[in-house]
């Protein structure tokens, strides 16, 4: 009996140490003139035991690579394609048809994010009456196939969308996004699917580096910097992720989990923006995900690292560096990428 205990503590431990290491995954964007060909691309997933890909759209080279790869994937909804999916639920059926069915099983379609960084008083308000409409449309496709706990139909926001942040607790959504952002989360309650949230404290820190120290953004203080309550922030991700959980939480609508579905730190081209802080945050962030939050401690934060390569075709200049890779596929840092 004895024996048989340990056995199981240990095997107990094991799956846990796995579940921690499969958090990671990493965002292949594509614009970049200089990228190689997808199956290179996924290769160079496989090789460096990277077992979850991000894409911001149905890159079919990308999904004919991915089969029986076992790496999980967020499979992208562009945003110009939400009106068409949002409008007819038969373009909803056809996307899933060409985007989803035609690759599983054999491609592990994880989340599918519908819309990206969507703000109804922001940039691409355009299409922030489409979005929920091309979830519920999307998740009702799936549904019909009996794949809807497999597959979690979701949207992808980023920090924006708080009217406030600090502290943590304090979390709220804009007042003039609730409209919006409301009936998502009611929408995410029903369907258990989680909310993807992309969370820079690279940005956060670059335009207010006069309160906000460059340790407790990089991972590296020593000590508790803010104390909430009852929970104490040693880094920035930690209280920008439980601001996210807070504002949540405060809506009153129910418990939805958050992913990390973008976060990292650029090498060059703008404020704080350098190989040392990237490598340092980056390789802190890796084993930062083997954990939870202050206000949600219970297990392990899936997060997302931005992004697989160097992409020369993005603007401005700060964002056509935060490839963890060279477009010739050389490593830009050393760390691994399991924690």
């Amino acid at each position: 009996m004895f024996s048989f205990s340990i056995l199981m503590l240990l095997l107990q431990l094991f799956t846990n140490l796995h579940s921690a290491d499969a958090q990671i995954g990493v965002c292949y964007g594509t614009m970049g003139d200089n990228l190689p060909p997808a199956n290179e691309v996924v290769s160079l997933y496989a090789s460096n035991s990277i077992t979850r890909m991000r894409t911001y759209y149905p890159n079919q080279d990308a999904l004919n690579a991915l089969r029986n790869t076992n790496i999980e994937l967020i499979l992208g909804v562009a945003n110009p394609d939400l009106q068409a999916l949002a409008t007819s639920f038969a373009n909803a059926v056809q996307w899933v048809q060409s985007n989803i069915l035609n690759y599983w099983p054999s491609v592990k379609i994880k989340y599918v994010a519908v819309g990206n960084e969507v703000n109804p008083v922001g940039a691409n308000s355009q299409y922030a009456q489409y979005v929920l409409p091309a979830i519920q449309n999307i998740y009702q496709a799936i549904l019909a196939q009996g794949l809807q706990n497999q597959i979690k139909v979701t949207t992808a926001i980023d920090m924006s969308m708080l009217g406030n942040s600090y502290p943590p607790s304090q979390g709220s959504f804009r007042a003039d996004v609730r409209s919006y952002i409301d009936p998502i989360i009611g929408y995410l309650l029903y369907a258990s699917a989680p909310l993807l949230v992309n969370v820079y404290p690279y940005f956060s820190y670059s335009n207010n580096p006069t309160d906000i120290s460059l340790s407790y953004a990089l991972f590296t203080s020593p000590n508790v910097v803010v104390w909430d309550g009852q929970y104490g922030y040693q880094n920035l991700f930690d209280a920008m992720l439980d601001a996210v959980h807070a504002a949540i939480d405060n809506t009153g609508i129910g418990y939805v989990e958050v992913v990390v579905s973008e976060s990292g730190w650029p090498s060059d081209g703008g404020f704080a923006a350098t190989y040392d802080n990237a490598n340092t945050y980056l390789g802190n962030l890796i084993l930062r995900a083997k954990n939870g939050t202050p206000r949600r401690p219970s297990k392990p934060t899936e997060i997302y690292i931005f992004a697989m390569f160097d992409e020369n075709q993005k603007s401005p200049d700060i964002e056509k560096h935060f490839g963890l890779f060279f477009p010739n596929k050389q490593k830009k840092y050393a760390f691994g990428f399991t924690a």
